[in-house]
């Protein structure tokens, strides 16, 4: 059972209670890449790494050693529309954990001197990412089909964008999106909810004032009936690498929309982790043309998107695209047979078991529901909307956003 509350600072707090030894912890912050100023770009990311140098208390060795030193362990990462602190501990030190992930939000310092030296960090970074075409080609994809909204932003940024961010830039975005009503902090280990929701109180009180008062969190964006046919481009860029990298893809739905749970399955069957998936039948067990081909799809508070991705050799490349484009068009064409339907369904049911029995995952999870929706489904809840999935609500999914209108490719050749 999960354990979700709202405090009076507007800071949401979930907790689930597990029978392991080790406790897991995050703090997630409805501030990422979409939250930049568009002259700052990789502000966000910049942030999450000067948020380990120096606060109020600590010294980057200090924090370094604060949990490492209890066999512990203590991250963090930018995403689009969240940054996130997360923790791993034995259960005892789970306040010790928290405390900290609380302090390096709050009362992070970003000394000029440290920005300097992390500045080159990222910007190395930046350069080892544009070294791996099969990562870096979906960062352009993005860029190509979310045209002017922030969401076509690099998480990094660009070596000139980081050139303008100092310690000052830093303080202001901080202070405008890591506000308690933006955050969420889960809690996932062998303890009561009683002490789980003590020990987020307690913590939460050392940084946030007692008369704080929270600001309305945004309406959520509409959502449309029919997806908007997003701008469609078919680009190739050279690239001189031995493999070629390719993508095809579009926009889809975003986290408030219903049919989402369908694209969930859709992805899943298309191209997801099981060997059995679809494109990975087709391309590389009967036809040996790639190692590795998968669907993914990712959603957003006003957006989403399908990309399916391969690496082929060149002279396999036109062949891939058309086998491709031949399941896509299968599953707009004809609906699943029922028993078709039932073992997707129970592929994709067991392996969101699976994914849920790891306690960082969990954690990481709830924390970022309780700030995309203010809630948590129950495994009963996510098994009874995947259970009613029919296989003319998966086809009118596929004909909707599997359109060849609305299809894109990108080529790293």
């Amino acid at each position: 059972m999960i354990f979700t509350k709202t405090f009076e600072s507007g800071l949401q707090f979930a907790f689930r209670r597990t029978r392991s030894q080790v406790a897991y912890s995050a703090l997630a912050i409805q501030s990422g890449t979409r939250n930049e100023p568009e002259a700052l770009s990789g502000i966000a990311h910049m942030t999450e790494h000067m948020l380990f140098k120096g606060t109020l208390k600590r010294t980057p060795q200090q924090i370094s050693n604060r949990l490492e030193m209890l066999g512990g362990e203590l991250n963090a990462y930018t995403a689009k529309e969240e940054t996130v602190l997360y923790s791993t501990v034995l259960k005892e030190d789970t306040a010790k954990a928290v405390d900290l992930l609380f302090e390096l939000a709050f009362t992070s310092t970003f000394p000029q001197k440290e920005l300097d030296k992390e500045r080159c960090v990222v910007i190395d970074e930046i350069n080892m990412y544009k070294d791996s075409p099969s990562e870096c080609i979906f960062e352009e994809f993005e860029r190509l089909l979310f045209g002017p909204s922030p969401l076509a932003r690099s998480i990094l940024g660009t070596t000139k964008s980081l050139k303008k961010i100092d310690s000052e830039a830093l303080r202001d975005y901080v202070g405008q999106g890591f506000r308690p009503e933006n955050m969420c902090i889960a809690i996932v280990g062998n303890l009561t909810p009683q002490r789980a929701e003590k020990i987020a109180r307690q913590a939460a009180a050392k940084y946030i004032p007692a008369d704080y008062v929270p600001a309305a969190r945004p309406a959520r964006p509409a959502v449309p009936a029919e997806l908007p046919v997003p701008p469609r481009f078919e680009k190739e860029v050279a690239k001189k690498n031995h493999q070629i990298n390719c993508i095809i893809g579009t926009t889809a739905y975003s986290y408030y929309d219903e049919r989402r749970m369908e694209m969930v399955l859709l992805a899943n069957l298309l191209g997801g982790p099981g060997a059995n998936s679809r494109l990975n039948q087709q391309l590389r067990e009967k036809n040996a043309l790639v190692y590795a081909i998968d669907a993914s799809f990712t959603q957003f508070a006003d957006n989403g998107s399908l990309m399916i991705y391969f690496g082929c050799e060149k002279p396999n490349l036109d062949r891939c695209i058309s086998l491709v484009h031949g399941e896509l068009a299968a599953l707009r064409d004809k609906p699943l047979s029922e028993r078709a339907l039932r073992a997707a369904k129970k592929q994709l049911l067991g392996q969101l078991a699976v994914a849920s029995d790891n306690g960082e995952s969990q954690a990481l999870s709830m924390a970022k529901s309780m700030l995309v929706f203010g809630d948590i489904l129950s495994d009963e809840e996510v098994r009874r909307r995947i259970d009613a999935i029919t296989a003319e609500s998966l086809q009118r999914v596929a004909a909707s956003v599997l359109a060849e209108e609305r299809l894109s490719t990108l080529i790293f050749k």
